[in-house]
């Protein structure tokens, strides 16, 4: 078992094989109205002004679910999270999607009760119906203070890393397995220690900014390409550090000190008839 093991999952094009704001925008055909958008305001506020826009032309609700339900994903996914679970593995999602558009998925995907902490943009339905997004950092009162430059000012994954390594250092010798995909992973990934482990997703933007510098990481790098590699990557890797578990609490081969006689032992006492 991997009692000791927390791997943290990003959310869109790890978990699942899209970004989710640009798959409900374009599948509710909105997309022509965020790109003429997108260069006057962040992410997170865009995203909110849609989910307003949607809501005056109609869109319910329910229709943004049916939409997150048709979400892609690569068929090894689901397998591989309940597999890491099913191993004692400790799962959480670090992510800057929103937290109403991944749990929609999550429990359409049968895979809400795996994991036990989800960090990602704040999100609520109104009393209208609307769909509200905020950032999961409010950077128009204060930095989040990370300098990699990969980070969006909604969110350093970074910080979140380090938050959830200091919450559990009283538990002992916890490792982390990272998956990620984007440049947004690309701070988390420093953050990483010894005896962790970074799985990019190759020839996405967290590989490329690994692939320049891969020494600035401290953790062993396994890239992946697709939801069957993930799979078999992911579960050897859990596997890797249960082995490791099992040796450390394992004693070596016991051999009796020289310097005791066989006369010094306890004898053995007949047993009575």
């Amino acid at each position: 078992m991997a009692g000791n093991t927390i791997v943290v999952f990003d959310f869109d094009k790890t978990i699942i094989e899209c970004d989710s704001d640009n798959w409900v925008v374009d599948e509710l055909g909105a997309s022509d109205l965020f790109n003429q958008l997108l260069p006057t305001m962040p992410w997170n506020s865009l995203m909110d002004r849609m989910m307003k826009e949607l809501h005056e032309q109609g869109k319910t609700i329910e229709d943004i679910v049916e939409v997150l339900k048709r979400t892609p994903i690569h068929s090894r996914v689901v397998p591989a999270i309940k597999a890491a679970h099913a191993l004692g593995c400790d799962l959480r999602i670090v992510s800057d999607a929103n937290l109403f558009f991944i749990e929609t998925i999550l429990e359409h995907l049968g895979l809400r009760e795996y994991f036990s902490e989800i960090n990602t943009n704040p999100s609520y339905v109104d009393e209208q119906g609307r769909l509200r997004i905020f950032p999961f950092h409010d950077f128009n009162k204060c930095s989040h203070g990370c300098t990699t430059g990969t980070c969006p000012p909604n969110m350093c994954k970074g910080v979140i890393i380090e938050r959830i390594q200091d919450s559990v250092a009283a538990e002992g010798n916890k490792r982390i397995i990272y998956l990620g995909d984007g440049a947004g992973d690309y701070c988390p990934s420093l953050k990483l220690k010894e005896g962790d482990f970074v799985m990019p997703r190759k020839n996405f933007p967290v590989w490329d900014l690994i692939s320049k510098n891969p020494l600035l990481i401290k953790a062993k790098i396994h890239e992946w390409t697709d939801g069957e590699e993930l799979e078999k990557i992911l579960l050897s890797l859990i596997e890797t550090i249960s082995t490791d578990e099992q040796a450390a609490f394992t004693p070596a081969d016991f051999k009796m000190p020289s310097n005791i006689a066989v006369s010094a032992l306890p004898k053995v006492l007949p047993v009575q008839q």
